[in-house]
């Protein structure tokens, strides 16, 4: 039999199902959604049979689709494999990742992430820079950590980003609080309330650094280092929080505190991967950024990959 079948194929339904629907499988893949659709229906028109149903959520697939799947998981991890050995081949086998964070609530998504890149790369000495990091670019040039997960790009730095994804930052708010009963919060709202926050410098802050130091509005800051007393101050009414929704969801489910948006289209929050040029030509360094986005992007709620 003639087949029509390329490795873009394989990847496609694989992302599908991982995915849930073509929407996101597109984004996962990094190509249009018209894209992902023309790949299926050739590959349906060619063996003349449906791949998968088209109204299920999450997608189901049809036996013809299954079978195409299980080929994808016996082929694609095989090839990834080859690829990497090819690599450890070309740079050597061996290298570290020392990572340093400026944001509390990046371990919710990069611990997950290491494991996955362990599993791929065992013999990378891989580790967390302890503590919070202020200046984690400064770090980069000391050579005390080799990646930095930073909010923003900083054109002036000679470092390399790599972007990783973008997600909505929520304000939370007790039940019984009066603003609970608005369908968003603006700039205005946080003027008369105390803001709960991590130990951070304001500038350090997407809600002070968009919406609240462009509108001029200041306002109190509580600290705490922990995300569970933050929210505990926050169900007792002692002011407003901001989290990204993935640090909030857990308690969100449990209806412990509202979640609100800030500002009519929201607020978003964006995380890179910076390291020195030099790191960048290394594939185990983007094999670490594209596992990241993949890892988040299928586990953490309403996270858009950049």
């Amino acid at each position: 039999m003639h087949s029509i079948l390329e490795l873009r194929h394989l990847k496609t339904l694989q992302a599908l199902k991982e995915a849930g629907n073509l929407l996101r499988a597109a984004s996962l893949l990094n190509v249009t959604q018209s894209a992902l659709s023309h790949q299926i229906k050739q590959l349906e028109d060619h063996h003349g049979t449906q791949l998968f149903e088209r109204k299920s959520v999450p997608v189901r697939f049809t036996p013809a689709g299954d079978r195409l799947l299980k080929l994808a998981d016996e082929v694609l991890p095989r090839i990834a494999d080859a690829e990497r050995d090819l690599a450890r081949l070309q740079q050597g086998e061996a290298g570290q990742l020392r990572i340093a964070v400026e944001c509390h609530t990046c371990f919710d998504w990069l611990m997950p992430s290491m494991d996955v890149f362990r599993k791929r790369w065992p013999e990378v000495d891989m580790d967390i820079v302890s503590g919070f990091q202020a200046d984690p670019i400064g770090l980069l040039y000391e050579h005390r950590a080799d990646v930095a997960i930073v909010a923003e790009v900083d054109t002036d730095e000679p470092v390399d980003y790599h972007a990783l994804f973008r997600f909505e930052i929520v304000a939370l708010l007790a039940h019984d609080h009066p603003l609970a009963g608005k369908d968003y919060l603006t700039a205005e709202d946080f003027a008369t309330d105390t803001l709960i926050t991590y130990p951070v410098p304001d500038d350090m802050l997407d809600v002070v650094r968009q919406v609240l130091k462009p509108a001029g509005i200041t306002t109190q800051r509580r600290t705490t280092e922990l995300t569970v007393a933050m929210l505990q101050l926050v169900a007792s009414r002692r002011g407003i929080a901001t989290l990204p929704l993935w640090a909030a969801q857990n308690y969100l489910n449990r209806d412990y505190v509202l979640a609100k948006r800030i500002t009519p289209t929201g607020l978003t929050g964006r995380l890179y991967a910076a390291c020195l040029p030099e790191l960048s030509g290394k594939s185990y360094l983007n094999d670490f950024v594209a596992s990241t986005r993949e890892t988040s992007y299928l586990n953490l709620p309403n996270v858009e990959l950049l």
